[in-house]
């Protein structure tokens, strides 16, 4: 099995800084399920480290993520399950999220290069996210017949409110900028290109020279008021995918996607 995923610990002051690379060496940075697992097993192996801080998410050089891989084969295999089948599958993607948001150590994403669909997801899940001046954000779930899952919704109207979350996810073919995102409130920190992940180490290492249960508890006093409607806001995610993957205009827009043309939806 390949490993797209590795974690360096021990890094930045006093040894509290990790980082976890997610890159599978192609320039793209989809998210296939394998990937989806790895990186939440990643998260999940920070649950009983008492001497990190401070997690650093980057991807590659190029992309940080372009997404949920439509050309992956197990992917692909969605369209032939059982629907009990399919929502045990759909739950792959909002456990990654959930599995970063609810870790106890601050985490950085370093975003070079397009982040998009299951990447925005993840990005939003983390605490902070640096990104370099000539990168991008798009969510294009709806332009491929699907909505916005994996909780990312109620984590983005959080960040930059209903009007600009509404343009983000429903104008699924436009190109956030570094620049907008940071106006937004989608990122707080734009850097030169290249540089996203060295001004996300900067960042970290002053949250990392913080005493680490202050920042702990602050952290999770944060996000259980944050977050704590989400879950009623977001309960119907996975069904709602499910039954849009269903639809006609689902497979059309992926039909499209795949044929690059563009699509032709009939709400059906």
């Amino acid at each position: 099995m390949t490993g797209f995923v590795t974690i360096e610990k021990g890094l930045g002051p006093e040894g509290r800084i990790a980082v976890v690379r997610f890159d599978r060496g192609d320039g793209i940075n989809a998210l296939s399920p394998e990937a989806l697992r790895q990186l939440t097993d990643a998260a999940r192996s920070f649950e009983d480290d008492g001497e990190t801080s401070v997690v650093v998410l980057t991807g590659g050089a190029k992309a940080f993520t372009a997404g949920f891989d439509l050309k992956d084969p197990e992917g692909r295999s969605r369209a032939t399950m059982d629907l009990g089948t399919l929502r045990r599958h759909l739950k792959l993607g909002p456990r990654l999220t959930r599995a970063w948001q609810e870790m106890e150590q601050i985490t950085i994403g370093a975003i070079e290069g397009f982040c998009v669909g299951g990447g925005v997801a993840l990005a939003v899940a983390l605490d902070f996210r640096v990104m370099a001046r000539d990168g991008h954000l798009r969510v294009p779930e709806i332009g491929l017949g699907m909505n916005m899952s994996w909780q990312s919704v109620p984590r983005m109207l959080h960040l930059i409110g209903p009007a600009r979350t509404k343009q983000a996810v429903i104008l699924a073919d436009q190109r956030i900028s570094a620049a907008e995102a940071y106006e937004w409130g989608l990122v707080e920190e734009v850097a030169d290109p290249g540089k996203a992940f060295d001004a996300a180490m900067a960042l970290a290492a002053k949250v990392a020279a913080q005493p680490p249960l202050s920042v702990a508890m602050t952290k999770l006093t944060v996000n259980r008021l944050t977050h704590a409607l989400d879950d009623l806001a977001s309960h119907m995610d996975v069904d709602q995918f499910a039954l849009a993957s269903l639809s006609e205009d689902h497979k059309e827009g992926v039909a499209a996607f795949l044929g690059r043309r563009k699509p032709t939806f009939r709400g059906r």
